[in-house]
């Protein structure tokens, strides 16, 4: 069934169905209808005159210089023409279909004056997988996305380029190769196109799925190695959390002891500190800091999604124009830069697992670096290094872009989001984030196997899954394609899925 885009009702979880994996999408009827409304008000106030920003005024500096008949006409050409002035790679397919999705559920609540046939347009080309080339860097997150927008409106004018079954071609070609019609650009389309934070919401969205999955496998990285370290399994249970109140440490917890149900650890027989270090015991706390964090990331992310991000705004029952600044990307990258350090911040809490596995003076009993041939071999002491240097990194990213407004456009524009490098850096973190818990993972197996009990279902079925790829360390060998190969199944998200097939699921979110 395909998704219906109607102004109101796209989730996380929808946008990437629709960028991602490349489900059909359709426009509302309602909102259909409402499009066609506004514009016909739109046009009866330019046939009036009616000055109206970026319709018959320039944009910017230049919004009170009022244009003709004819220069209204030729405006919105040259506005995307200016305005497509990214530089660099191509942003990925996913984030610019995001992006389509996002300014189409815009365009749903029909007050954004352009014509239905642009709208329509960009429906056609995620169905028929038309994905204009972005470039990734030079937007400020405002007034909204406009260089990358810009590179996504060329096409309704038969410009730009296109990826069109994996070939990159100029945006012309692409149309007909898919058969999709030129709609041409007249008054308000362009602007009407671009004037939003759409892609560097589509990317928050998505990081967003992406790392709620890498924080619950890091749950499981985490009882992983509670069981290793023969971890006091107290600060685990549930009811320690729900005294104290937060809901993403008492999800976190959970999670951990779903885990490890079934171990020996829980029976009492196996001898334990009666308190354990902090990076061991406070995981619930700071992993559930981390889920609060997404959570609120969330519901931001999806009131924009679902939001009138657009400047200006027309209320046909009113028939009225709001000129405001509803493009500002601060309501998306406050929570990102947030939700980026929050990251980092659980990287550092696996690496400080990671040390205490490879620490004799920390490991209750391990091997020296998790290897017997202590001193010829080296075991996984390097590893250590690796993560370490993946830390760094991340710490370097987690300074917030939201704080660093530079102004532009002659003062007009003096306060910008900068909501993409949020977006930008959130990708490179999370990147990181995938090494840091490969190598936990790795670790946490290797010293799983000098133990000799029985480890809960979860972490059994995620030791299982990770020996597919990582042989045990017996003797020193070059571990960088280890690093890389769980890398990549931490990415893929092959041991979440693994585990949640054998225990079930371990979103374990919490009534509101």
């Amino acid at each position: 069934m395909p998704i219906i885009l109607d102004g109101s009702n796209l989730t996380v979880e929808k946008l990437v169905a629709i960028a991602r994996y490349k489900e059909k999408v359709e426009l509302h009827p309602d909102a259909l209808e409402r499009i066609k409304i506004c514009r016909t008000m739109l046009e009866e106030k330019i046939n009036a005159h009616e000055i109206m920003y970026g319709v018959n005024t320039g944009i910017g500096e230049f919004s009170e210089v009022v244009l003709n008949d004819d220069q209204v006409k030729e405006f919105q050409k040259y506005l995307i023409y200016n305005h497509a002035a990214g530089i660099g790679d191509p942003a990925p397919i996913e984030y610019v279909r995001g992006a389509i999705t996002g300014r189409i559920n815009v365009h749903a609540h029909g007050m954004s004056g352009c014509r239905p046939e642009i709208t329509l347009t960009l429906i056609e080309m995620l169905n028929k997988e038309v994905t204009p080339v972005v470039c990734q860097k030079g937007s400020v997150g405002a007034c909204g996305d406009l260089a990358p927008m810009s590179q996504i409106a060329l096409l309704m004018m038969g410009e730009g380029e296109a990826f069109y079954k994996g070939e990159k071609l100029p945006g012309k070609v692409a149309f007909e190769k898919a058969g999709i019609k030129i709609p041409g650009l007249q008054a308000r389309d362009g602007l009407a196109t671009i004037n939003g934070s759409n892609l560097l919401t589509a990317m928050s969205a998505i990081h967003l799925y992406d790392i709620n999955r890498w924080l619950k496998q890091s749950e499981i990285a985490c009882a992983m190695t509670l069981e290793a370290l023969l971890a006091n399994l107290k600060p685990y249970d549930s009811r320690l959390h729900e005294v104290r109140g937060f809901s993403g440490a008492i999800r976190s917890a959970k999670s951990i002891m779903k885990n490890i149900m079934g171990s020996d650890l829980q029976t009492g027989k196996i001898k334990t500190k009666v308190q354990d270090a902090y990076s061991m015991r406070s995981s619930p706390q700071v992993i559930g800091a981390a889920h609060d964090a997404v959570r609120w990331a969330k519901e931001q992310v999806e009131i924009e999604l679902n939001g009138v991000g657009d400047n200006p705004i027309f209320l046909p029952q009113h028939r009225l124009t709001l000129t405001g600044a509803n493009f500002q990307g601060t309501p998306v990258s406050l929570p990102m830069d947030m939700v980026g350090a929050a990251v980092t911040m659980i990287s550092v809490l696996s690496e400080r697992r990671l040390n205490r596995l490879l620490n004799p003076a920390l490991s209750v009993g391990l091997p020296e670096f998790l290897t017997k041939g202590a001193g010829m071999f080296s075991g996984l002491m390097l590893s250590q290094y690796t993560a370490d240097s993946l830390i760094v990194e991340q710490r370097i990213l987690s300074t917030p872009a939201s704080i660093q407004s530079i102004p532009a456009a002659a003062d007009q524009e003096d306060f910008v989001s900068m909501g993409m490098n949020t977006a930008i850096k959130n990708a490179q973190i999370l990147d990181n984030a995938y090494g840091v818990l490969g190598i936990e993972f790795i670790a946490a197996t290797q010293a799983l196997d000098f133990r000799n009990f029985q480890n809960g279902k979860g972490v059994t079925k995620a030791r299982e899954v990770v020996r597919r790829h990582v042989a045990h360390l017996d003797v020193d060998r070059p571990l960088y394609p280890d690093h890389t190969k769980m890398k990549e199944v931490v990415k893929s998200c092959e041991i979440l899925e693994e585990v949640e097939k054998e225990i079930g699921s371990l979103e374990l979110t919490l009534p509101s």
